[in-house]
């Protein structure tokens, strides 16, 4: 597993020289269960260790791949579902554009109850009407502010801007 270069080698000669500080250094990596427990280029246990090792192993890796694939597989639904909401938000904005022109334009735009006038005369009256409407709407906003001021106390300067303007 090491590769050409004998490093594994050279590394186990340089470790059995150097006699590690413990006991006999050579005669320690010879024994079984003996030496560095866990160094790489040892493969220590039995067999059947061994075998169990790789089998969690395998396991371990065959659920990291199904992990894997269920997280591409959510992902993948949860694109659909932003495009899904992509196009509902790009509906809904353009009717909320739609409504709030309507509003701007007034009640009368747009309403196939109110055609529009061709004549001058009828266009004026028209006009006339619907400002009638929107006089009667601000008379009816400002009671509703003139009460809530009246119901609110000392803390309705707010309130006050807005009945000057």
């Amino acid at each position: 597993r090491w590769g050409c270069t004998g490093s594994a080698r050279r590394g186990r000669e340089w470790f059995a020289a150097s006699g590690s500080g413990r006991r006999g250094g050579a005669e320690e990596l010879a024994e079984p269960g003996g030496g560095l427990e866990g160094w790489r280029g040892q493969s220590r246990g039995s067999p059947q260790q061994l075998a169990e090792r790789y089998a969690d192993l395998a396991a371990s890796h065959s659920e990291a791949l199904r992990q894997r694939e269920e997280r591409e597989w959510h992902n993948a639904r949860l694109r659909q579902e932003n495009a899904r909401l992509r196009q509902e938000n790009r509906r809904l904005r353009r009717e909320n554009r739609s409504l709030f022109r309507q509003a701007l334009l007034g009640p009368g735009a747009g309403d196939p109850e109110e055609p529009a006038a061709a004549d001058p005369s009828e266009e004026a009256e028209v006009l006339r009407a619907r400002l009638g409407r929107l006089q009667e709407k601000h008379r009816r906003a400002l009671q509703h502010l003139r009460r809530c001021r009246a119901a609110a106390g000392p803390e309705a300067s707010e309130l006050d801007e807005l009945l000057e303007e």
